[in-house]
């Protein structure tokens, strides 16, 4: 697809992943025969695994994501974010750059508008059950959505993308938020120890699969339009998004566009894919450094930037940035 640019993903849309090389994946040459090493790729602690973190420290990292969705979709359908309706859940944190109204249909500014009301009940529960974080500073412009899709399709969109000028370019802006907090809440779910916590993060999970589930409806009947005015269809770029997310997230396929080859779809049967899952289709999960690798948008839990540019907050996310610092990066 459109050849002559530089494009790095395949005709699926799934850009090739970086191995890790660490320590770690040298010890295993020699706890494994040579041709098994051949045909694996190991996956690394550090890089791909869980992280020691007490409940709340992960219910604050998880809000991170819930600060950006609630936002995000408060002012694609309205015009106005979670100040004009909880301010205190912010607990001062700044107001985000760039939210503005979209240009939406009726039926689609129900579904942004129902979904940002249920992202203003998730920080509720969140802050009334573990104090909360203050609300870290978000970029949810056109010009940073810009940015992402033009790293998804590896060359410069003309003109650039603009998730607020119509429902389509909305909802592909939709379909890269929202599995990202779904896949860390999976993630997370085995390392929870409180009774309460588990019944959190269930009912959070519960929702955050359906949004994903939804969107990725809406977006599945209009799969073959090309989104205007590219000569790319709906399909293709929610291809070259997952790719991405893969390719930045670092530990593998974790996540599919709504067509993929038959030996990624289910019982390797269909190469439909309306909801993304492992082999044996169950939600794949992801640690937070992979999380803020993506989100960040630089491939590096680290360094900050995209939805983020002042980085994530509470204990987790400032963990890394400090750690930073500290290497004087």
């Amino acid at each position: 697809m459109q050849e002559g640019n530089k494009i790095l993903s395949n005709k699926f849309g799934y850009r090739k992943m970086a191995t890790p090389s660490t320590l770690c994946c040298a010890i295993l040459l020699f706890l494994f025969p040579l041709q098994f090493m051949a045909t694996t790729t190991p996956s690394c602690p550090g890089d791909c695994e869980p992280i020691d973190a007490d409940d709340n420290d992960r219910f604050h990292f998880a809000q991170n994501l819930e600060f950006l969705e609630a936002e995000f979709f408060l002012h694609g359908a309205l015009g106005k974010g979670l100040d004009a309706f909880e301010p205190k859940l912010a607990k001062g944190g700044p107001p985000p750059i760039g939210g503005r109204r979209a240009n939406l249909d009726y039926l689609t500014r129900r579904i942004i508008e129902e979904f940002g009301y249920q992202e203003i009940g998730h920080n509720r529960e969140i802050v009334r059950r573990t104090g909360g974080i203050p609300r870290p500073l978000l970029d949810i412009s056109s010009q940073n959505f810009a940015k992402l899709f033009d790293k998804a399709v590896g060359y410069n969109l003309d003109p650039p993308f603009d998730p607020y000028e119509d429902p389509i370019k909305y909802m592909l802006a939709v379909y890269a938020i929202p599995y990202v907090g779904l896949n860390g809440y999976v993630g997370t779910t085995p390392c929870l120890k409180k009774f309460g916590s588990k019944m959190l993060v269930a009912g959070l999970l519960g929702v955050e699969a359906g949004q994903d589930a939804v969107t990725r409806e809406w977006l599945y009947k209009k799969g073959d339009e090309k989104v205007e005015p590219y000569d790319i269809t709906v399909v293709e770029f929610t291809n070259m998004i997952s790719g991405l997310r893969n390719e930045l997230g670092n530990c593998g396929i974790k996540d599919e566009g709504l067509i993929v080859p038959k030996e990624l779809g289910a019982e390797n049967r269909t190469t439909s894919n309306v909801l993304s899952a492992d082999p044996n289709s169950l939600s794949y999960p992801r640690t937070p450094q992979e999380i803020l690798r993506i989100v960040y948008g630089t491939g590096d839990e680290h360094r900050p930037g995209g939805f983020f540019p002042e980085g994530a907050n509470g204990r987790i996310a400032r963990k890394y940035l400090y750690n930073d610092q500290i290497r004087g990066l």
